[in-house]
């Protein structure tokens, strides 16, 4: 029954998400959004809570047994809490009930978002343009017939973009931009379509209960 139950509902909602695709009633589409635009809002809220829970589980756990990198874990879980206090009683923008500015100095959930997560994000993403620099060198050193074509498309579409590809020769921006337009975007739709199948066969497999990984047993 702890197994079966879990099956039955993705059964049932797997179903019901498929019907309104098929059937434009408006009971059928009403109760679409019914389920869409109000039980995923209280389902979102109990996961969200869940996975609060769960993280701050995991991060003890981690503490307790003084697993590697154990004191980054301290970091986690005091900057929740703070900010948890913050965003509660201190409202998004400093309009609540708990002070959230020191003199000229705020820091409201708006104000701590715009100045550490917006730069911690900007630096990951700094790093990964290396990361990527250091994946396409790999990628593009011409080991094979494959990796020349790649090396020679990836070289002609960088020249053709910039100002100095026209001076080397005026076709070949419109050969940068063919390359873009043609093999480029029937690759990525051939993609598309593979990441497309792929999702409706995991999606069939799921609420048919072929795969039950999701469930931790592995079976």
């Amino acid at each position: 029954m702890k197994r079966k139950f879990p099956l039955f509902l993705v059964f049932i909602f797997g179903i019901l998400g498929i019907i309104p695709f098929l059937i434009p009633h408006p009971v059928v589409q009403n109760t679409d959004d019914f389920l869409r635009n109000n039980l995923l809002r209280i389902l979102a809220a109990f996961a969200l809570v869940l996975g609060l829970g769960s993280l701050l589980k995991v991060h003890m756990d981690k503490i307790k047994r003084k697993r590697q990198n154990w004191q980054y874990s301290w970091i986690l879980i005091i900057s929740f809490i703070i900010s948890s206090i913050i965003g509660l009683f201190g409202g998004v923008a400093g309009t609540g009930p708990l002070p959230t500015s020191i003199g000229s100095f705020p820091f409201d959930i708006q104000t701590l978002y715009e100045n550490i997560i917006v730069p911690l994000g900007s630096t990951m993403f700094a790093l990964l343009a290396f990361f990527m620099a250091s994946a396409s060198y790999r990628a593009f050193r011409a080991r094979s017939f494959e990796a020349t074509l790649l090396l020679a498309a990836s070289f002609i579409v960088m020249l053709g973009i910039i100002p100095f590809g026209d001076r080397i020769s005026h076709h070949l921006p419109s050969l940068a931009q063919w390359i873009m337009n043609v093999p480029n975007v029937a690759g990525q739709r051939g993609i598309l379509f593979g990441v497309a199948l792929g999702t409706i066969a995991t999606a069939l497999k799921i609420i048919l209960g072929i795969e039950r990984a999701w469930l931790g047993g592995g079976e």
